[in-house]
């Protein structure tokens, strides 16, 4: 299929931004969501995937093998993997949570983010610089929240 000129606009100017993001996951609870996940990493161009607990397996809901294209360790500590001068920032659904609708992201991002039934342990929250929620009904899933924390970042970026 061929690019249209205003994705290839977009591709070039994402090639041109300052920065990069990374993602970290603790103890995801389904694969399908973590393979998603993966996907929308690799859709919107994060640099790096941690995962901190169960290991990842191909999954079908990561249907480009991200795997093949982002970096993806496996890690006993996110902590320890976070980019020299990279700024890591838990998302999560907390009382003083600055809400993604006004958040400015980092130019270098480590994006965290918790099973998709608790939260991010409470030792990772003290230690993100910025705790970010999205303004939902309800809580929404890994994949979708890695989604839409990633489009967000290159929209306002975009701008």
């Amino acid at each position: 299929m061929e690019k249209s000129q205003s994705e290839e606009k977009l591709f070039s100017e994402k090639l041109n931004r300052r920065g990069y993001s990374a993602i970290g996951l603790i103890n995801t609870k389904t694969e399908a969501n973590v393979g998603g996940a993966l996907r929308g990493c690799y859709c919107f161009g994060a640099s790096l995937i941690a995962i901190q607990g169960k290991r990842y397996n191909r999954e079908a809901t990561d249907t480009p093998a991200s795997y093949k294209h982002i970096p993806l360790i496996h890690v006993e500590n996110i902590k320890s993997v976070i980019p020299f001068d990279c700024i890591p920032v838990a998302v999560e659904i907390t009382p003083t949570a600055t809400s993604l609708i006004s958040f400015t992201h980092p130019e270098r991002a480590f994006y965290i983010f918790g099973a998709e039934d608790g939260s991010i342990p409470k030792e990772v929250l003290e230690w993100c610089k910025f705790i970010v929620k999205i303004p939902t009904a309800i809580c929404m899933n890994l994949a979708s929240t890695v989604n839409v924390v990633l489009y967000d970042r290159l929209a306002k970026q975009m701008r």
